[in-house]
């Protein structure tokens, strides 16, 4: 009798120990920047390659409503283009940086301008500078496209540039697709959107004579640039699939796929 119930015990151990062993499930749900969907759409992919019983999915509603959105419990990880505010944080919202990425200024192919410097882009934005031919262009009214307000982009463009609350905006639109979509189609445009998301329908100018790239991001020499950040909640544990998720990206292994979808990861 004894020996059955030991070989029983046995038995039921061994099936614990494969449960243990077995893949783990679950879904991971993501929430905040448009201009991070590159990376994390990439991360995902890549994560949930190496682990099928997990889906990883992103909501692209903008930096402020991802920070809303994992403060409120209704994510498991937020993501922001900006560093979390003093407030934020005293909340009990923390931040780990994920990437760096290069705010790009974007105009319409056409346009002959190809550089402007970090003062002329803030003059451009805040009114002083309505023609293109003020800065070697063609004789024509500068239209300026920007983001929303609680984008993480349109706080990285404006802290950097110092044009807070300044900028004389004749659209406000909701995600950066919006933005370089608008840009391409009018000649006299000029936007700002995530380096990671910019392709040939626009032009990506230098500033200061300094070219956007992973490299001049990396040593800091192009200064429009601001981090990409996941967000938690300090005391509320991620579920396992959750955590594995925020420690693959995290890691140095995330770094090749990070650097492909056109971000400068912060580890590697």
């Amino acid at each position: 009798m004894k020996k059955s119930v030991s070989i029983l015990v046995a038995a039921l151990a061994a099936v614990t120990l494969l449960a243990g062993c077995g893949e783990t499930s679950g879904s991971v749900s993501t929430d905040g920047s448009t201009s991070m969907e590159s990376v994390i759409g990439a991360l995902g992919e890549a994560f949930m390659n190496e682990n099928s019983g997990i889906d990883v999915t992103y909501n692209p509603t903008g930096s402020g409503s991802g920070i809303t959105a994992v403060s409120e419990g209704r994510c498991d990880i937020g993501l922001s283009s900006r560093s979390l505010k003093g407030e934020e944080k005293e909340s009990g919202l923390v931040e780990t940086v994920l990437a760096y990425d290069g705010i790009a200024i974007i105009v319409n192919p056409e346009n002959p301008v190809s550089d402007l410097s970090l003062e002329d882009i803030a003059a451009i934005y805040t009114g002083e500078i309505t023609n293109w031919s003020e800065v070697g262009g063609n004789d024509a009214k500068i239209v300026l496209i920007g983001r929303e307000a609680g984008s993480g982009t349109r706080d990285g463009f404006e802290s950097i540039t110092g044009t807070e609350e300044l900028c004389q905006y004749r659209q406000e639109l909701t995600s950066t697709g919006d933005v370089i979509a608008t840009v391409s189609q009018n000649p006299d445009a000029i936007g700002y959107a995530s380096l990671a998301a910019v392709n040939e329908d626009v032009k990506a100018l230098t500033v200061d004579g300094i070219a956007p790239s992973e490299d001049t991001i990396k040593d800091g020499s192009y200064v429009v640039q601001r981090p990409f950040v996941l967000v938690t909640k300090d005391g509320t544990e991620l579920s396992e699939a959750a955590q594995r998720f925020f420690d693959y990206a995290t890691s140095a292994e995330a770094a090749s796929v990070i650097s492909a979808a056109g971000a400068v990861p912060a580890v590697g």
